[in-house]
C-alpha cells in the first residue's frame, strides 16, 4: 500500500491532518482554474488514494474565497482550438478519468464550496460524496454557454441522480448559476455554513468519518456507485455479499466488544 501523508503536490495544495487529506487549487488570483497539469495530477493523486491506507477521508476545499472557476481560458480553452480530434478526445478522456478516480478512490470526499464553483469545478463538487456550501457559493454547469454540450465528465449521469432529471436538465441546458439556498433545497448541498466556519466544519466531518470503520466506508462508497446500474434484486444480493465481507473485519468485532463493555469502539480500518 502507498502512504500519501508525505506526498508533495506540484499543481495544487495538499496537506494531511489526522488521516484526512485536504486538497485546494492554488491559483486564487484567477479564482482557482484548472490547467492540463493540475487535471492530470489530481487524476493521479486520486488514483493513488485507492491504495493509500494512511488516508481515510478527503476534503476538497476552497481557496481565497472561491472553489474553482473551471478550465483556464488561456491555458486550456485556447489550446483546445488548435487540437485535432485525437488530441481533443485524449483531453476529454483525461478529465473524465479524474471523475472516475474520485469515484473509485475508496475514500469519502467532502467538497467545501465557497464562491465560484463552475464548469469543471461544479463537476468536482458533484463527484464528491458530501457537499457543504457557504451562502456565497455560486454553482454553474456552464458548458452550453461556451458552445458545448452539458454532458461533460459524467454530468448527465450523476447530476440527475442528485437533484432530479428536471432540475438537472434546466441547469445543464441553460448553464445558469444555482444559488447555495437552491442547491441545499434541491439536495445538491448537504448544508449551508458560514464562510468563517466552512473549513473547520468540513475538516471536522472528514475527521469524524476518518475515525469510523474505513473498510466499511470504502464498501459503502463502492456500493453507492455500483448499484446505479443494478436492479433491486441485484442490489440486495450485492449488499448481502458486501455486508458478509464486512462482518469478517476486525472493526466489526471491535464494535461488538465495545458494546458489551459499554465503551465507544475505536476503529482501525481492518
Amino acid at each position: 500500500m502507498t502512504d500519501m501523508a508525505g506526498y508533495v503536490a506540484k499543481h495544487f495544495r495538499w496537506r494531511v491532518e489526522d488521516g484526512v487529506a485536504v486538497i485546494t487549487l492554488d491559483r486564487p488570483e484567477r479564482k482557482n482554474p484548472l490547467t492540463f497539469d493540475s487535471y492530470a495530477e489530481l487524476r493521479d493523486a486520486f488514483r493513488a488514494l485507492a491504495y493509500a491506507d494512511d488516508i481515510k477521508a478527503v476534503v476538497f476545499g476552497s481557496n481565497g474565497g472561491n472553489f474553482c472557476s473551471g478550465g483556464d481560458v488561456h491555458d486550456i480553452i485556447g489550446p483546445l482550438l488548435d487540437m485535432d480530434m485525437k488530441g481533443l478526445l485524449r483531453f476529454t478522456r483525461m478529465t473524465g478519468d479524474l471523475i472516475k478516480a474520485m469515484v473509485h478512490c475508496g475514500k469519502p470526499i467532502i467538497a467545501a464550496v465557497d464562491g465560484v464553483c463552475v464548469g469543471a469545478g461544479a463537476i468536482i463538487a458533484m463527484a464528491s460524496d458530501i457537499r457543504l456550501a457557504t451562502p456565497e457559493a455560486k454553482t454553474a454547469f456552464l458548458f452550453t454557454r461556451v458552445g458545448l454540450a452539458g454532458c461533460d465528465m459524467g454530468a448527465c449521469a450523476i447530476l440527475p441522480r442528485i437533484i432530479g432529471q428536471g432540475r438537472a436538465s434546466e441547469l445543464l441546458y441553460t448553464g445558469r448559476s444555482m444559488s447555495a439556498e437552491e442547491g441545499e433545497r434541491w439536495g445538491f448541498y448537504n448544508r449551508i455554513v458560514e464562510p468563517a466556519s466552512l473549513d473547520a466544519e468540513a475538516l471536522a466531518l472528514a475527521k469524524r468519518l476518518a475515525d469510523g470503520p474505513n473498510f466499511g466506508h470504502m464498501m459503502t462508497k463502492t456500493m453507492l456507485n455500483q448499484e446505479w446500474s443494478m436492479s433491486i434484486e441485484q442490489a440486495i444480493e450485492a449488499e448481502a455479499q458486501a455486508q458478509a465481507i464486512c462482518m469478517q473485519t476486525l472493526d466489526f468485532k471491535r464494535a461488538y466488544d465495545a458494546f458489551v463493555a459499554h465503551q465507544k469502539p475505536v476503529f482501525q480500518g481492518d
